[in-house]
Formats: C-alpha cells, structure tokens, sequence
C-alpha cells in the first residue's frame, strides 16, 4: 500500500476521533470521565485498525483539539498535553504490532500497550507535578490508582469491538 491514506482509514479516523471527542463529554455529565477514560476507548480501538501513521496522528491531535474546543483534558496543568503523548505512543506500538504480526492476540497487545501507557502517564505526572512544586509522589500514585477502572473497560470492550469489525471488514474471522 502506498504512502497515502486510504478511504477507509480516513473514515474510521473521522468515526473513531468524533467518538473521542463525544464519549468524554457524556461521560463527564455523570461524572465519570477521569475514572473510565472514554477518549482512550475509539483512539486505541482505531490503532488496531489503520497503519501507524493514521492512528498516531489522531491519537495526538484529539486530545488537544478536545482541550481548546471543551477544556477536557485541561492544558493547564497539561493534562491534554500528557494524554496526547501517552495515546499517541500506545497508538504506535498497538498499530506497528498489528502491522508487523496480524494474528496478534490483541488482549496481550492491549495490555502491555495500557501497561506502557500507564508508566508514561504516571512518569510525565510525577516530573510535572516536581516541577510545578506539587507534592509529586501523592499525585503520580492518585493518578495511577484512577485510571484502573478505564484500563479494566477497554480489556473488556476494545478486542471484541476490534473484531467485529474486522471480521466485517473481511467477511471471515479475525485470528
């Protein structure tokens, strides 16, 4: 395939980044949208569907455009800035693997792509919160300790999503 993007790329990154943009808000009237972590849901659903680039550019990009229309995730502390770095890495690894061995089990890819985001996120929480004079250790863990229940939510949602969509995509079963 060549270098451009394909319709049906462009299509699921428009579906997938509209939903990342719209799950969080309705997760947010009840409350629940640091817990659950809805915008991660379709920006990693999407990283087992498209190529890297496709996936890595809409994982870095929701998170800041969601910042400057809604101010969710905030930019000040960067939170936004955090999320987007922390999707977009997840989003390279889960698409290069996908790529590279397509009969990945995709509840193994998920997870040591959570587990990695995870590291990142408390990391980039901890060395900002030093730097902004916060107490860092309190807050890195607060932040670690909230996101298990969205990690939990797309071990359970996300690989059966993916394939359903794949297995329509191909018409036959994805390994």
């Amino acid at each position: 395939m060549s270098g451009r993007l394909s319709p049906r790329e462009l299509a699921l990154g428009g579906v997938l980044g509209a939903a990342a943009l719209l799950l969080p808000v309705l997760f947010h009237l009840v409350r629940l949208g640091h817990v659950f972590m809805p915008m991660y849901l379709p920006l990693v659903t999407l990283a087992f569907l498209v190529r890297p680039l496709p996936a890595v550019l809409t994982a870095l990009l929701v998170p800041l455009l969601s910042a400057a229309a809604t101010g969710m995730p905030p930019l000040y502390p960067p939170v936004a800035v955090v999320m987007a770095v922390e999707l977009a890495v997840m989003a390279a690894l889960i698409a290069t693997v996908v790529g590279r061995w397509p009969a990945a089990n995709p509840w193994l890819l998920l997870a040591a792509a959570l587990a990695l985001g995870r590291v990142l996120h408390v990391a980039a929480v901890y060395g900002l919160a030093l730097v902004m004079e916060l107490p860092a250790a309190f807050l890195a863990g607060v932040s670690f300790l909230a996101g298990w229940p969205g990690v939990l939510l797309m071990l359970a949602v996300v690989p059966p999503v993916v394939r359903v969509v794949r297995t329509s995509a191909t018409g036959r079963e994805w390994a």
